[in-house]
């Protein structure tokens, strides 16, 4: 989404502020995002919660010195981000039931937890939408897979879409799908991430030094992806634009096909999406 395009929320409260739940909360205090009141946040820390002081915008409590920190945040919130460990979901959603607005949203961060386990732990009268977010979300380029439960409407749908889209892209599909989504987009930064450190480390195999290394290959990455992005090709095309025939660049993407790169990341990604149904059984 545009930073020029005017993003109005209605009341949020947030339980848990890890690393995903503040890159959320950065897309949220945006300029170009108005919501209604301060973000109400939740976590176990007196010193986390101390670190939001200097922010106006948004309320934090502690747990570990006000037990009734998550009961009062969502006292009347229209929109519940719940940001804590898949284990946790279900005692904080027990915990929070009773104090639930009529026609609230609960939003799930957490891996493997499904909107009808939520919706089992949550009163009719309450909403549920599951969503998975990925790291790069922190700099507003994150992508956001986002599903529907059997309560939400279309409209709240729209609305949960339209607070994902502070911090990046924005994805709608069937919960069958969503763990293959994590699998990708999800896991995906590490697999980018892990890419880097390898082709680092081969630098550094060839002579150079650790710095230069890391010049050359993050360089590279970030060129590449932004090379991608403002040209409008195919990577396909990109890759054959610089893969001349009978050239050094076609010999090394031939070993790359010879050790059948693209089954190795298949079988990696149905390991992802084997342990995300694992976790949703509680394994």
């Amino acid at each position: 989404m545009s930073e020029n395009t005017q993003v109005t929320l209605p009341t949020i409260a947030m339980l848990g502020a890890g690393s995903m739940a503040r890159a959320i909360l950065a897309g949220l205090l945006a300029p170009h995002v108005s919501v209604e009141g301060a973000v109400r946040v939740t976590n176990r820390s007196a010193d986390n919660a101390a670190s939001f002081d200097n922010e106006p915008r948004v309320q934090a409590w502690a747990t570990a010195t006000n037990p009734e920190a998550n009961l009062e945040a969502v006292r009347g919130a229209a929109i519940v981000l719940v940001a804590v460990k898949p284990a946790m979901v279900p005692d904080l959603l027990d915990e929070i039931s009773p104090a639930l607005a009529e026609g609230a949203i609960v939003v799930s961060v957490a891996a493997g937890v499904t909107t009808a386990t939520m919706e089992a732990h949550l009163p009719e009268h309450v909403s549920v939408i599951r969503t998975m977010p990925n790291t790069p979300s922190k700099i507003g380029l994150g992508v956001t897979g986002i599903t529907a439960g059997k309560r939400s409407t279309p409209a709240q749908l729209d609305l949960i879409c339209g607070m994902f889209s502070t911090v990046g892209e924005v994805i709608v599909l069937p919960e069958n799908m969503i763990d293959a989504l994590g699998s990708i987009s999800g896991s995906g930064p590490a697999y980018v991430f892990y890419f880097i450190e390898q082709l680092t480390k081969v630098a550094i195999t060839h002579g150079f030094s650790a710095e230069q290394a890391q010049k050359m290959v993050q360089g590279t990455f970030r060129g590449a992806v932004e090379l991608l992005a403002q040209s409008g090709e195919e990577p396909q095309e990109l890759r054959r634009q610089v893969t001349s025939p009978k050239g050094s660049t076609e010999r090394a993407i031939a070993v790359f096909d010879d050790a059948n790169i693209e089954a190795i990341l298949l079988k990696g990604t149905q390991a992802a999406i084997a342990r995300s149904e694992e976790m949703a059984r509680g394994e």
